[in-house]
Formats: C-alpha cells, structure tokens, sequence
C-alpha cells in the first residue's frame, strides 16, 4: 500500500494504538514507516511540528552524479516540497520583498501579508496546479495576477493596468517541454553563427532563414562586421533562446521558473537568487528567516516537475466517439489549426539535466554546481513515446513552442491584457500545448472561457483565418472537432502511478 506522503503521519497516529497487537513484520513496517515519516517532515522531529519543508536527505547533498536510487529520492523530496503548505516557520512571506524576478525591495511592509492580486497568493505549489491532480491546472478561483513588481508592488484590485490575470497551466510533460526548446534554441543560435562566419568570409550581407523542428522563426542578416539585423525574426526573442513557459512564454528553465513562482506565490526566497552573492543578505524579505529554500531543494522541485509524464490521449471504447474523434483530428489539421497546434515535435535525446544550459544568473548555472549534477533520464516512460526512423522521439504536444499574435480589433478576447511582460506585446502569446486540454478547463490565458468551442471562436490575430473557417464549418463538423480534442488527456491513474 502507498500512502501519500502529507497522510503518512495520520496514519502512524491511527495505528500507534494496534501496535501491541502486531505481527512481527507489521511491527517492523510500522517503524520502518514511523522513522522514515518524522525525519522527512520535520527538522525538529515531531509529527507535530509546524514547519512544512521537510529536512533534506543527508543522501541529497553529496557532490556528484546522483545514482538512479538517489535520483528517485531527489524526485520524491520534491514532491513532498510541491505539496507542503508553507508557513511563517519555513519563511514563508516576503514583508519588505516584491514579487520581481529581480530582488527588489519594498518601500514599506504590505497590510496583510496574503492577498490574491500582489501576492501572497497560495500556500502550497499544489493549491494552483491541482486539476485534475497534483501538478495539473488551476481553476478560475486560483488564477494570478503578474505585476513585474518593480512598481506597482501592492495594488488591492484587479484591474488590467496594474497587472495581467492569468489562469494555471499544467506541468505533465514539462521536462519534454524544456529539452524541446533547449534543441530549438540550440539549432537557431548555430543557425546565427553560420550566417555570421559565411558574411565574415563572403564579406557579403547573408540572410540566413531560422527554423527549428518544422517551425519558422523568421530570418535575421548577418553582416561582414559582425552585426546582425534581427528586425525580421518571429515568436522568439532576439537571443534566440526559446522560452517555453508561461502563457507569454517568457520563462527559460522549469528552474527559472520555480525560483520565480517560490518568491511570488509564497514568499519563499530560494539562496541562488536572493541570497548574500546577489543581495548581500540572508534574510532579503526581511521576515526573520535566512536561507530559506537552498539549491537542492529547489533542484528536487525541478526533478519532480521534470519527471512528471506526458498526457495520453483517450483510447475510448465509444465506436461513434471513435468515428468523430478521427473525423475531427482531419479537419482540425484541413483547417490550419495544426499550422501552430503541431501534433507533434521530434525530440533527439531525452536526458534531462538541471541546472540547464541556457540559465541566467539568479538561477543556477552549469558552471555554478561544483561538480554537482542533476541528471534526470526521462526513459521510465519513454515507452509510450513514439518513434520515426531516425529514432527520434515524436512529442505530442499539440503546439510549437512560439509566440503569435492571438488577437485582432475584431478578435479581441484574447487581447484583453494592458501590460506587457518582458518586453512581449500585449496581444502576442505562446501557442497553447493542447496536450491535456480535456482534462484542464477553463480555457484561455484569463481561464475564463469554461468550452473548447469558445476559446477556438476567441482566436483572432495569426490564427484568424484558422477561427474563421471553424466557424464556416457545419455543427457536425465543429462537434467531431470537440470530440478529437476531448480525447487530449490528463490520465489520473498514470499521473499518480508515476
């Protein structure tokens, strides 16, 4: 019998009383349990204690590669840390700290520590990402509001202009996700280098294309000099480096990405972006509790999320759900929807390190670690993953990892954001990954569009055209359409085996 791990102390307390009437080898079970159980949860050792961040495996901290024993207890410290409900004793709050991504300092203490629109917004990573289990999407009641928190740090409503609400996505699939846009970015930056050394040669202006994976970024000009013009480069910033998280796509690394969410949602201040090396200080919030979340532990969330396996598609024993499902996966792909929404990407290699290549500083780096190494092989199910001839792996991720204008003057639904989020307009968004999309309404950025049908009529801007002929279709057509995309699935049963 599994028993999660925040239930594990209830247990032990329901059957401490049947201990004396025990075999044995339940006797020995329950121990065994009882021991693991108090030095995962409290680092004072009690069941009772109120501090929610588990004290870290002494296993966890040595230098090295981890081995595969060693890794799985780095992914299950994570899960224990993506589900604890922080408090005051594990630092959670942020009094005299915004919810930047750089450290920034408020100019006095907020009057309440939790609030839903400038945060704090949650006391646990699960609170959000729970639908329809942990590490899923959000409801509308847990949508958030991103401010950059350079500013407007405290605003008590949630009005567009002084921050964007969005809704949860998922995180099932993400490690494929981040290995995606490390290759994508990978193949675009030696595309620039080419155009760079064949100007340099030619001592000609070059126009060099940038495509990854079947999908176009646009072109850059690469000049004898060494400069190049990037005016005509498309859905990526002009470093080149595909950020596949966040309804903006602007978040590099599922590491940039829980340090991030850590400080915003929780208060939760991990050492590698706010401790003394950046900030000269321990205690940056200034909420009494130094070094609150260390590289381990944020590296164990990054595991645990990297780990998670992608959604399945429904294999229904329903014969006219079958027909239409085929039916309507041929004219979602007619009707240009698989232009963006790409039922595929081909992945070359499926290890998973972390800390990534493509970091900033604030977040780990590979040349940070010491000797130090992450490594995740994502191959515990990589059985369900299609192959084509060159044994690559086909990613069913239905998107393409960039960013598009999604709204018109017209469209406009979509567009409803005031500010722009690391220097991406408005009405530009990342395509949405369809993978799941049956099992994680509501829908839209702002997750207030409860149907299918109504996020795809929302569609304006590039995808246009796409919308407007979904909406020529006839209601039989629009309906198989529906029934493809609810085959898209988020499998609770899988989710929880893994």
């Amino acid at each position: 019998m599994r028993i999660p791990p925040k239930l594990q102390p209830q247990f032990l307390l329901n059957n401490l009383t049947n201990m004396f009437s025990a075999t044995p080898f339940q006797l020995s079970c329950l121990m065994l349990l009882l021991s693991l159980s108090i030095s995962a949860h409290s680092d004072q050792n009690t069941l009772w204690s109120e501090h929610a961040i588990p004290a870290i495996p002494d296993t966890l901290n040595k230098q090295g590669k981890l081995d595969s024993a060693t890794l799985q207890q780095l992914i299950e410290h994570g899960e224990l840390l993506f589900d604890a409900r922080f408090t005051t004793l594990d630092g959670a709050g942020r009094p005299m700290a915004t919810q930047a991504i750089i450290p920034t300092k408020r100019k006095r203490a907020p009057r309440t520590e939790f609030s839903r629109t400038a945060g704090l917004d949650a006391n646990a990573c699960s609170s959000c990402h729970n639908v329809p289990v942990i590490g899923g999407a959000g409801d509308f009641s847990a949508n958030v509001f991103v401010s950059e928190g350079f500013v407007q740090s405290d605003f008590d409503t949630t009005d567009p202009q002084f921050s964007n609400e969005r809704n949860t996505n998922h995180l099932f699939g993400a490690g494929l996700i981040e290995l995606l846009a490390r290759e994508m970015s990978r193949d675009l930056q030696t595309s620039r280098i080419q155009a760079l050394q064949q100007a340099k040669t030619s001592g000609e202006a070059i126009k060099q294309t940038l495509q990854s994976k079947g999908v176009s970024f646009g072109s850059l000009q690469a000049f004898p000099d060494g400069t190049i013009d990037t005016a005509n480069v498309e859905g990526v910033d002009i470093d080149l480096v595909v950020r596949p998280f966040s309804h903006k796509g602007v978040m590099t690394s599922l590491r940039q990405f829980t340090v991030n969410a850590l400080n915003h949602h929780h208060g939760i201040q991990a050492i590698e972006r706010f401790g003394a090396r950046w900030t000269d200080n321990a205690d940056f919030d200034a909420d009494g509790y130094e070094n609150e979340m260390s590289e381990v532990q944020v590296s164990a969330l990054v595991a645990w999320q990297a780990s998670l396996p992608p959604p399945s598609t429904l294999k229904t024993d329903n014969k006219p759900w079958q027909a239409a499902a085929r039916a309507g996966e041929q004219t979602f792909n007619d009707i240009g929807c698989a232009a963006c929404h790409k039922p595929y990407l081909l992945l070359e290699n499926l290890d998973f390190h972390d800390p990534g290549p493509l970091d900033a500083a604030g977040t780990l780096r590979n040349s940070e670690v010491n000797g130090r190494v992450y490594p995740l092989n994502l191959l515990t199910w990589a059985s369900t993953l299609e192959r084509d001839a060159n044994g690559h792996y086909k990613i069913p991720l239905f998107g393409d990892l960039k960013r598009h204008v999604i709204s018109d003057q017209q469209v406009a639904a979509l567009g409803n954001e005031l500010l722009s989020q690391r220097f991406v307009e408005r009405n530009v968004f990342m395509t949405t990954e369809l993978w799941g999309a049956a099992s994680t309404a509501p829908y839209g950025h702002r997750g207030d569009m409860t149907t299918l049908s109504e996020v795809i009529d929302a569609h304006g801007g590039q995808a246009r055209p796409s919308r407007d002929s979904w909406q020529s279709l006839s209601k039989e057509q629009r309906s198989n359409v529906i029934a493809f995309l609810k085959t898209l699935i988020i499998d609770p049963v899988k989710a929880s085996a893994e």
